[in-house]
């Protein structure tokens, strides 16, 4: 039986596990050390497998597109950005600090890649294209999202040492991985293309490894006892706030700017979502370890609303225009009839 679509994924209650594991029995002390060890080793797995997945060709063949991936960038690294501070007054009284640091965090985050892809082609969008915005945001990412942070987020959480030691750091961990995959490709390419569990895998176990070390972390440090219940709910509030937000100028910008109805699909889908896979190992590497559980908080939660209500209008979509193309191929069809009915009865006379 399909799970119904607004219900959370088996990845999302295994991240919920994962934060109810954290707080029952987080790891402390030499056993933290060792685990950090292990999730900086998954994080450089998860880049080197993504940037051997990484199709060279599918980026030059949608290069061209450039108004569209253009749009698809300013949505994710400008509009995001700009809601988030401008929306200040109105969506951090109804979240701690903490968690307000947590969701400028998301906002200057890439897209996803594999669920904006997937969701473009079941309202059938524009794939190629979609592929190649995808891609180039989580790449451009690596840089992006880092500056960023610098320049709008308050330090206070942020790692020590200073902004050259994030940026040495986000090379060595993620940039440096991505590349070797990316030059490893012609060697393993095809075979990670066969065995994309594999990827599934290291994906999905790598965020869960990051997820229990930072929440561990910060439970340790009393992470539950400075986030009242009332700041949960009104987390969700601004996170629902941001994404309708984003999901409604880019319908518009899209349909302005006078893009086909396939363009304006992949618009919406790539610019309006935010990457818990790139989001998670970019927290770890960027702030202190025991700010880092609060910082990802709004992003779990982002990742949630969006993919059920994306998944929704994707559905919407792509069955509307499923019916469009029948209703046409019936008029087609009519007609064709219709002009073998004449043909016979001018033969007849």
């Amino acid at each position: 039986m399909a799970r119904p679509k607004l219900l959370p994924d088996n990845f999302t209650l295994c991240l919920v596990g994962t934060v109810i594991l954290a707080s029952l029995l987080p790891v402390h002390g030499q056993a933290a050390v060792a685990f950090n060890w292990l999730t900086n080793i998954a994080v450089g797995l998860l880049f080197f497998l993504h940037g051997a997945k990484l199709s060279r060709e599918a980026i030059i063949a949608g290069a061209t597109h450039w108004r569209l991936h253009l749009v698809v960038l300013a949505s994710t690294f400008v509009l995001f950005p700009v809601l988030g501070l401008a929306l200040k007054p109105v969506l951090s009284p109804l979240v701690t600090p903490a968690l307000y640091m947590g969701v400028l965090f998301l906002c200057t985050l890439p897209s996803t890649v594999q669920s904006s892809i997937a969701f473009t082609s079941i309202a059938r969008g524009n794939v190629p294209a979609a592929v190649c915005s995808a891609s180039a945001s989580s790449l451009l990412g690596i840089f992006i999202t880092p500056a960023l942070v610098s320049l709008i987020v308050t330090t206070q959480a942020a790692g020590s040492g200073s902004a050259w030691h994030t940026i040495w750091n986000i090379v060595l961990q993620l940039l440096v991985p991505f590349v070797a995959g990316q030059l490893l490709r012609p060697l393993i390419g095809r075979w990670i293309e066969r065995n994309r569990g594999v990827l599934k895998f290291v994906d999905q176990g790598s965020i869960l490894l990051v997820v229990y070390g930072a929440f561990s972390e910060a439970v340790n440090e009393g992470l539950w006892h400075h986030i009242p219940l009332a700041a949960l709910g009104g987390l969700v509030v601004v996170n629902a706030v941001l994404l309708a937000i984003a999901l409604g100028i880019t319908i518009f910008v899209s349909k302005r700017l006078g893009f086909s109805r396939a363009d304006q699909i992949t618009i919406i889908f790539c610019g309006s979502k935010k990457s818990l896979a790139s989001g998670v190992p970019m927290a770890k590497v960027i702030f202190a370890s025991n700010a880092v559980g609060a910082v990802v908080l709004p992003l779990m939660l982002f990742h949630q609303i969006q993919l059920m209500v994306c998944a929704a209008l994707a559905q919407r979509w792509g069955a509307r225009d499923t019916s469009a193309e029948r209703a046409a191929e019936a008029g087609d069809e009519s007609r064709a009839t219709s002009a073998e009915r004449q043909q016979t009865a001018a033969a007849r006379r």
